[in-house]
């Protein structure tokens, strides 16, 4: 049954308070993921667990995360965004608090089974996420203003990964890295609550949305509408050279992406000889960069797409951003100065993120309703990097060889963008 629809919008619009959710489970869920990466550096002594076991429970997190990214946008595309952000999240924080647990009954190589399992866990949680908001924002959003949201949210991701190093580092210091862990679960669980009574799948269903704010989203709603995949579609989706082409593209950025999210905080630790609360705050640098680009590639992208239509126009920061992250990584890696390193690295993941606003809403536009399972497919590319980079990482980085984990960074860069000149985000995939 339809709600009642009124006359006039309100001076915030529905659609932007849905957005803040949304805004708010991104955030959130770097806080949750990237958490584990600063604790390592107490974890390992605590746990006797080397750099290399390290490396394989982020490995478990990037698995859990990359096969069930497509499984998780088709669940949400089934049952709608509005139960599903609920028991994702739920399943988050309950991983998140059974990591800090572990340790308290058991040990050896037990608890390494358990933690592996609890990371496996909160990467099958947190892959439907992005996909599932690319959907909302499909629904919500006219589309128009599809790749300023997408920046928008990843900004908000990446002020949460700014946000991790300092804060994680400052609660280490104070109250081991378990309560810290404890401490940062607590605010998911309020916006879970608060998403499940406010949230509706349907902007005509939402008891606060009005006629004007309707006909603002415009009409392209009903394509977008909740509803299962049928296995006939799912192939010619996952047959189309634009899906295929994002995936591949997306898998060789995630490459740098992972680098950058994952491992700086150690590489100014061991490499630059930071100490850990050092460390932490100047880990802080590269995302802080990062939302600044996301939120600016979004706008950009948009710019581009009014300006010289949809295909040159998502094409245009992909081409420059991806290049000029590649030669970046070389420059941070041979810098004498560590300081300077530091700006190299932030500067380096700004044009990364500069790209996120492109992929997402090329990932709606070629969709063509079946948003949520276009991008879970491309964002299954994505996380592909991480399970190649992560462990390849972790051996290079183990071994005091930082220089060819950033060089091999600037081929996949490179790589990336090449793939942008055959994607064409203005042919939407065939019904």
């Amino acid at each position: 049954m339809t709600a009642r629809i009124q006359a006039q919008p309100p001076a915030l619009r529905v659609r932007w308070r849905i957005f803040a959710f949304l805004f708010a489970f991104g955030l959130l869920a770097y806080v949750q993921q990237k958490s584990i990466t600063v604790a390592a550096a107490r974890i390992m002594p605590d746990l006797s667990l080397s750099q290399q076991q390290i490396g394989w429970l982020e490995q478990a997190f990037v698995i859990g995360y990359a096969l069930f990214q497509m499984p998780g946008g088709l669940f949400g595309q089934r049952f709608g965004a509005r139960l599903t952000f609920v028991i994702i999240g739920l399943m988050a924080c309950g991983a998140m608090l059974a990591t800090a647990a572990g340790p308290m009954l058991l040990g050896g190589r037990a608890l390494f089974v358990e933690l592996l399992t609890v990371q496996l866990l909160l990467g099958v949680a947190q892959a439907a996420i992005f996909p599932v908001s690319a959907g909302v924002f499909e629904t919500w959003f006219p589309p128009g203003r599809w790749p300023a949201v997408q920046g928008l949210q990843t900004m908000g991701l990446q002020l949460g990964a700014a946000m991790t190093p300092p804060l994680i580092a400052f609660l280490m210091q104070g109250f081991g890295w378990q309560r810290a862990l404890y401490w940062t679960t607590l605010p998911a669980l309020g916006v879970i609550g608060w998403w499940a009574w406010y949230a509706r799948n349907d902007p005509a269903r939402h008891p606060a949305m009005t006629a004007a704010e309707l006909a603002e989203i415009g009409t392209h709603v009903a394509a977008a509408a909740v509803k299962p995949v049928g296995a006939g579609r799912l192939l010619r989706l996952l047959g189309d050279r634009n899906v295929l082409l994002l995936a591949t593209s997306y898998l060789c950025m995630n490459y740098v992406f992972y680098l950058l999210a994952n491992w700086v905080f150690l590489y100014l630790v061991q490499e630059r000889h930071f100490s850990i609360l050092e460390g932490g705050w100047l880990a802080g640098a590269p995302p802080l960069a990062a939302a600044v680009g996301a939120g600016l590639g979004g706008l950009l992208t948009g710019l581009a797409c009014r300006r010289y239509g949809t295909r040159a126009g998502f094409r245009l920061v992909p081409l420059i951003a991806l290049p000029a992250a590649g030669l970046l990584l070389l420059v941070a890696v041979n810098c004498a100065n560590p300081f300077l390193a530091v700006g190299t690295l932030a500067l380096c993941y700004g044009f990364v993120e500069l790209t996120e606003g492109a992929y997402w809403a090329a990932a709606m536009t070629v969709g063509g309703g079946d948003t949520m399972a276009v991008s879970g497919f491309m964002n299954t590319g994505g996380n592909l990097g991480g399970i190649v980079g992560i462990p390849l990482i972790a051996y290079l980085s183990g071994h005091q060889d930082w220089h060819a984990a950033f060089l091999v960074g600037t081929g996949f860069a490179f790589v990336s963008a090449a793939a942008w000149l055959g994607i064409d985000a203005g042919r939407t995939t065939a019904r």
